[in-house]
């Protein structure tokens, strides 16, 4: 979902960093989207750590002049049960969920309150609201905090011109589902939702490229599902 989201903001005109945990797939997408005429570099990264997080915003201002649009969409899922789960899944899937959303909003704000004009929109999930398909109470809990660190931030900001919104992503056919459940199993799946299909990546980042619009300037503290109506049963 994060590389559909670049492709989107880059396809709108916007310049686009690419961080990932890994520098290689980060310089794939950026590449890719360099390669369509885009403006993109890729910053190698973990959003866990304030320092990485620090670098990563410095690099974007020396290398575009500003931050404007941030989307954190760095996410994890484990399945453990809280019977089984260690401490040290529960910390990593909160870490990267959680923290991970947090450090980058935190490291942003200075130069969107300098620019007066921001759009910060995090992935949360149809979990945030109600409780994981396919991951633990650790994601489950992490994607309902998601939501309350969207809410409170959209509070402190608004009035810096700086809106915070978050989109609640359903079933969506990305390689994390892919790699969790066979085709079987997601076809049992989207024959019980209304719209009786998994989401596709760039439909989320359809929303996300709104959300980070002049368009969608009067929403903050929203969290916007995206699930093909899963939620209403």
């Amino acid at each position: 979902m994060g590389r559909a989201v670049a492709q989107r903001l880059s396809a709108a005109g916007a310049s686009v960093v690419v961080n990932d945990l890994s520098a290689d797939a980060a310089d794939a997408t950026a590449s890719e989207l360099r390669n369509t005429g885009g403006r993109a570099i890729a910053v190698g990264g973990n959003v866990t750590d304030a320092s990485d997080v620090s670098a990563l915003v410095q690099r974007a201002v020396s290398e575009f002049g500003a931050v404007h649009i941030l989307v954190n969409a760095a996410g994890v899922l484990r399945r453990t049960a809280v019977f089984d789960m260690a401490e040290d899944e529960w910390d990593f899937v909160i870490a990267v969920n959680l923290k991970g959303t947090f450090l980058p909003s935190r490291a942003v704000l200075p130069s969107m309150r300098e620019a007066g004009w921001g759009r910060i929109v995090n992935f949360s999930s149809t979990a945030g609201k109600t409780t994981s398909t396919l991951g633990s109470a650790a994601y489950t809990a992490s994607k309902h905090a998601v939501l309350g660190l969207t809410r409170h931030l959209a509070m402190e900001e608004a009035s810096h011109g700086i809106t915070v919104n978050a989109v609640c992503p359903g079933l969506i056919d990305t390689e994390m589902v892919q790699d969790e459940i066979d085709d079987e199993r997601k076809a049992r799946y989207a024959s019980s939702f209304p719209i009786s299909r998994l989401g596709e990546p760039s439909e989320v980042a359809e929303l996300v490229a709104f959300l980070a619009s002049n368009r969608a300037a009067y929403i903050t503290g929203a969290a916007l599902d995206i699930s093909g109506g899963d939620l209403m049963v």
